[in-house]
């Protein structure tokens, strides 16, 4: 992996390591993915970052889970 990413470009990785993050350890991939509405195996790639997340899988992650789009894309709070 590059340690240094260009400008604009998706870190899959990382996005499925807050995707993770969110979910905790009270919930499982499971019970998180019909709270999302996607399958399971679907949300299992997401946090392997083996699958880039569309929008419709940001922004229903984003309002069920009360997290901005941009943290789940970059890790950055909303100033």
């Amino acid at each position: 992996m590059l340690k240094s990413r260009q400008k604009g470009q998706i870190d899959l990785a990382a996005i499925g390591r807050r995707i993770r993050e969110l979910r905790g350890f009270d919930m499982t991939q499971a019970q998180f993915a019909r709270r999302i509405r996607v399958a399971q195996s679907h949300l299992s790639a997401l946090e392997r970052g083996a699958k880039e997340p569309g929008a419709a899988v940001l922004l229903a992650i984003s309002q069920e889970f009360e997290k901005s789009v941009d943290w789940l894309l970059t890790g950055k709070e909303p100033i």
